[in-house]
């Protein structure tokens, strides 16, 4: 049976327990329990995710950061500067080579946020997350990692996909993200025919908006 590893934010929360169900017949997908947040939480964390797997290793790697790296608090600037977060990918490709040299790697871009519902206190906006998104593509690209635009599945959902004004904790969104990352992943595992949609959805309150 093949590995797969998630890691991502409450976006992916949201799709990785429908993900693993969807892809039951055909790897064996594991992830963190807890929300990996910003990008140099997956930095210091990413050689741990290895105790998830039976053997150490995985076949595929489908992974995102940058929600919380764009998130304006208090008024201040973004989180994470939009040049260190560029540092922080990179390492973070460094780090996936050298822990996980045999894995086939998929990089997520953060997906669009309600900004007019959001707290002034803790804000978002989709320029800067376009911003993000398309800085950290450039980085991965570059070492030969495939891209899956969530970002843009998440600005073709309707208005009711949204569980709140960051989430997609919805039947509607949770549909939507997992058949986007199956289709990835089965796409990176050469399964011929893409497994079919099972939903479990998220229910928990979301954190982190």
């Amino acid at each position: 049976m093949k590995n797969v590893l998630l890691i991502g934010d409450s976006i992916r929360i949201g799709y990785d327990k429908s993900t693993k169900k969807s892809l039951t017949d055909f790897a064996n997908v594991v992830f963190p329990t807890d929300n990996c947040r910003f990008a140099s939480y997956v930095l210091r964390y990413l050689h741990e995710f290895n105790s998830l797997s039976d053997n150490g290793k995985f076949d595929v790697i489908h992974w995102n950061a940058g929600l919380w790296d764009c998130a304006r608090i208090c008024g201040d600037e973004p989180h994470t500067p939009i040049e260190i977060y560029v540092h922080y990918i990179d390492r973070i490709c460094k780090r996936i080579k050298t822990v996980y040299p045999e894995a086939k790697v998929i990089f997520a871009t953060s997906t669009s946020v309600q900004t007019e519902r959001m707290s002034p206190n803790f804000i978002r906006y989709n320029n800067e997350i376009e911003q993000y998104n398309a800085a950290a593509v450039e980085v991965v690209r570059k070492y030969g990692f495939e891209v899956n635009d969530l970002y843009s599945v998440s600005t073709s959902l309707p208005e009711t996909a949204h569980s709140d004004a960051v989430h997609y904790y919805t039947p509607i969104g949770t549909e939507a993200f997992t058949n986007q990352v199956v289709s990835c992943i089965a796409k990176a595992l050469e399964i011929e025919n893409v497994p079919t949609y099972s939903e479990v959805l998220h229910t928990d309150k979301p954190v982190g908006m």
